[in-house]
């Protein structure tokens, strides 16, 4: 199989009042746009090396779809269609900077109450890289935990005691949700923030995340995912399939979107669990992650499957694109068949855990109908459009076997740890 050409990655800035700035893609190569307006993402594009008839359409289509989204009223609305569609750069970075000066970050304080958690497990060099880049924010959390799951050496301990205001703390029984709650429980803070050892946090992640509980009726926050990397297949094929990228638009969730969405409601597309928080108060009202749902237990999904209590809950949770960290994706396939095997083990015993707490929403019928129709399409309609979909179908129907299997033999166990 010949080899997959990567992406390059280019972030593009865009404080003039024009697009000419923006370096054109190059024929042959293929590439990948962030567009930002100061420090607030306004969306991406992927170029694929056939090129790009219309560079500017395509990146005023993409910025003005989140530009309408922060406008909110319909004048707006129609001014920015109007000035994309005539290529009236002076009118439409006059409206870009008037709707999205209310949303610049300023007056940041220098610490917050938050307790930034990393759960980790043997990979201290990735350890490393995230805790520098917590080292460099603009406004410093309270306090940052290190939650050593299980290990089986001393090196997370050791590369810990170089930074002097990060909380060491050994959890000895493996899980990530264990962990996730050994960090709960340890936190100072009112907010508790999670973020993964394999991930670079944007410098203002901190004052994003405390940003988003300004709203007392916040109840938790999930934040947007960019791939720092999309060079190999196996990275290609999860962002373009799996990636953590939620959008560039505000999202708020409450119970409606249990009880009012039109089919199951699919509680995995809140976030990821590499960039949320919660205020304390609100995962000790809820119980803390459910551990049945760990890593080498079920395989993941604890993250949703808290979402899903919170929200049936009359709880709410807000998606800010405005946090932001840097997902490294794995490299390998190999890698990708074990990662998208444990997601869908873990995904297939959290719905059926949420059928458990609520019949009627139709998740057991989702599993066994709905899902099994979908990848049915893709062996049986699917190629050559999905084709990169193929790579890892055995991984994900075999996950989900296994997570059948784990939830009929451990539903009666406790969800939570003493």
């Amino acid at each position: 199989m010949p080899k997959i050409a990567p992406y390059l990655i280019q972030h593009v800035q865009l404080r003039e009042q024009d697009l000419a700035h923006i370096p054109h893609p190059e024929a042959g190569n293929r590439h990948y746009y962030v567009f930002w307006w100061h420090n607030i993402p306004l969306g991406h594009l992927f170029i694929e090396a056939k090129g790009c008839t219309d560079f500017s359409k395509a990146i005023l289509e993409v910025l003005a779809s989140t530009l309408k989204a922060y406008g909110g009223n319909n004048k707006q609305v129609q001014q920015i269609d109007e000035a994309a569609k005539s290529r009236d750069f002076q009118v439409f970075f006059s409206l870009t900077e008037k709707i999205l000066t209310p949303y610049r970050a300023v007056n940041i304080p220098e610490e917050v109450d938050i307790s930034v958690v990393i759960c980790t497990r043997n990979r201290s060099d990735s350890l490393k890289n995230c805790l520098n880049c917590l080292k460099k924010q603009i406004c410093r959390p309270r306090e940052i935990i290190v939650v050593d799951n299980a290990p089986t050496d001393d090196c997370t301990k050791v590369v810990t005691q170089a930074y002097s205001a990060v909380i060491y703390c050994k959890e000895a029984r493996p899980g990530l949700d264990i962990a996730r709650n050994t960090g709960a429980r340890l936190a100072k803070a009112s907010i508790v923030a999670y973020t993964d050892d394999d991930v670079s946090v944007d410098e203002l992640w901190c004052y994003r995340v405390w940003e988003s509980f300004v709203k007392e009726d916040i109840d938790a926050m999930t934040g947007l995912v960019i791939a720092s990397s999309l060079e190999t297949e196996s990275q290609q094929i999860f962002e373009k399939n799996w990636g953590f990228n939620k959008g560039y638009e505000d999202i708020h969730f409450n119970s409606d979107f249990i009880f009012k969405s039109s089919g199951v409601p699919k509680v995995w597309q809140i976030g990821a669990g590499a960039n949320m928080a919660f205020r304390k108060r609100t995962l000790e009202v809820v119980d803390y992650f459910d551990i049945r749902l760990d890593v080498g237990a079920a395989g993941c999904s604890g993250d949703s499957e808290i979402w899903f209590r919170m929200l049936a809950n009359n709880m709410n949770i807000f998606y800010n694109p405005r946090a932001i960290v840097y997902h490294a994706h794995r490299r390998e396939l190999k890698e990708l068949h074990k990662q998208l095997f444990n997601y869908m083990r873990g995904h297939s015993a959290s719905v059926l855990i949420q059928h458990d707490q609520n019949q009627t929403i139709g998740y057991k019928k989702y599993l066994y109908l709905n899902l099994m129709r979908y990848y049915l399409f893709l062996f049986t309609s699917g190629f050559p459009k999905y084709k990169f979909r193929y790579r890892t179908l055995w991984s994900e129907l075999k996950g989900i076997k296994s997570g059948i299997w784990f939830y009929r033999k451990n539903k009666n166990k406790p969800s939570i740890a003493p």
